[in-house]
């Protein structure tokens, strides 16, 4: 029984022994660990993530990047620079601009920085930007503004070796732009793009144009359909607010010159034309009613399309413009050429009622001085009144009623007797234009178009 007994504790002993040994491993084509073979140096991967303590490049974890670098210290400095891609829209209306530019920051943030034997720096993407600090920059009285992200998200960040940071950004932005009209559309246009830091003041975050006024550059194919593009610079200053104190703020400032030649052709050479055609009624018959009613008429309701065309596409704004004053005193020549002709043909109808009334009167005078009254307008002479001496003595007047005839054509055309004999001597035809045509039209022919010239000349010397 004690042999049995030594046989089975030996018998155990060797099963736990062996039990306790390392179980050596099948092959399976793979090394157990890469240090192990002289492939690891040849295939090494530095984004591979290994089990157990990571060691990344960019400390990102052991710092809390919600505070500005240098915390509690003196303001950061942050540059910016800024490249103009295009010029998008201008609007009189909403009186804003839409740029596409190119938004760049510099600044050093030691918590970024990292061991390199090459000094190279290193590029992401924007998910690194969520993890780290960045400058709040906003556009100040921006309407609407994002961030490209086709393909994806236009952001660049750039980290160097010793802390400096370069985070760019491809933005679309519309801010407001303060316009003058008064000159419109003889009119220069100065706007402006402001950036500022929404929540870091002056005392936390200094801002300044990187380069100077080199921190502003702009493509040079960039053009606009009705403007030219004059200047571009760059500016700063403070920026005060009661609540919060004071900030940094850049300016982008860019003239523009609006060119004239589009309004030239939709605006004032319609405008000057129907003015000149509206003159065309002076030469028409004073007898063609519809020929100079329906032409006054047809220029005014065209000078009224052309003016309410000019502001449907501007700001209602509470001053005159330029154009407003050339196209209501275009507007005033053309009715005023309408008036003239109620004024000559109330004078015509005037004065046919004078003379028929004279006929009336004085009848035995219908059969003798019948067409040297219609050529003469009821115009008389004494010279006239003593030829009736040929007639049979009927028909010869006495003195009294010879003296009422001689007082009646004093009254009707005192002033225009001398040059209606005039127009005797030159001839028939000359006589025949002669009375169909009124005083008023023959001096209208020169008065309306001298001031419209001495109106455009006042007018092109002031405002250009």
């Amino acid at each position: 029984p004690y042999l049995t007994r030594l046989v089975l504790f030996l018998f155990c002993l060797v099963l736990l022994v062996e039990s306790r040994k390392p179980r050596r491993k099948r092959w399976t084509g793979q090394l157990e660990s890469p240090r192990s073979s002289h492939l690891y140096k040849k295939n090494l991967d530095v984004t591979k993530v290994h089990k157990g303590k990571p060691q990344p490049l960019l400390r990102v974890d052991d710092h809390d990047f919600t505070m500005r670098p240098a915390f509690g210290g003196p303001a950061i400095p942050v540059g910016v620079d800024v490249q103009v891609e295009s010029l998008d829209s201008i609007s009189e209306v909403d009186m804003d601009f839409t740029m596409t530019l190119y938004l760049r920051h510099y600044w050093k943030d030691e918590r970024l920085a990292f061991p390199s034997a090459s000094n190279k720096s290193m590029t992401f993407d924007g998910r690194l930007v969520k993890k780290i600090w960045v400058p709040d920059v906003f556009f100040v009285h921006s309407k609407r503004s994002f961030i490209h992200d086709t393909t994806t998200d236009n952001i660049m960040l750039r980290v160097f070796p010793d802390g400096h940071v370069l985070y760019s950004m491809r933005i679309t932005v519309t801010a407001m732009c303060n316009m003058d009209f008064s000159h419109f559309p003889l009119d220069s246009q100065t706007c402006s793009l402001e950036l500022e830091s929404y929540a870091y003041t002056d005392e936390d975050l200094m801002l300044y144009w990187k380069n100077g006024d080199e921190s502003l550059k702009t493509d040079e194919k960039i053009s606009l359909s009705q403007f030219l593009i004059q200047k571009f610079h760059t500016t700063s200053r403070l920026a005060f607010y009661s609540s919060t104190g004071w900030y940094n703020r850049l300016y982008i400032n860019f003239t523009l010159r609006r060119h004239i030649f589009f309004f030239l052709l939709q605006t004032y050479f319609p405008a000057t034309l129907m003015v000149m055609l509206s003159w065309v009624s002076f030469w028409i018959d004073r007898r063609a009613v519809p020929a100079r009613v329906s032409l006054g008429i047809t220029t005014v309701l065209t000078m009224s399309t052309i003016i309410t065309g000019v502001n449907a596409s501007m700001p209602r704004v509470s001053y005159i413009k330029a154009v407003d004053i050339y196209l209501w005193v275009s507007f005033v020549f053309v009715f005023l050429s309408v008036l003239e002709y109620a004024a000559v043909n109330y004078l015509t109808t005037v004065q046919e009622r004078k003379e028929r009334k004279l006929r009336e009167k004085f009848p035995c005078m219908c059969g003798m001085l019948h067409s040297r009254t219609m050529m003469l307008d009821g115009s008389y002479s004494e010279s006239e009144a003593n030829s009736l001496a040929s007639y049979p003595r009927s028909h010869i007047l006495t003195e009294e009623e010879r003296q009422d005839k001689i007082v009646v054509h004093l009254a009707l055309s005192n002033e225009a007797t001398s040059s209606r004999k005039r127009g005797l001597l030159r001839g028939q035809m000359g006589l025949r234009i002669f009375q169909n045509t009124h005083a008023i039209d023959k001096y209208s022919r020169l008065i309306f178009p001298a001031s419209y010239i001495f109106f455009n000349l006042i007018y092109w010397s002031v405002f250009s």
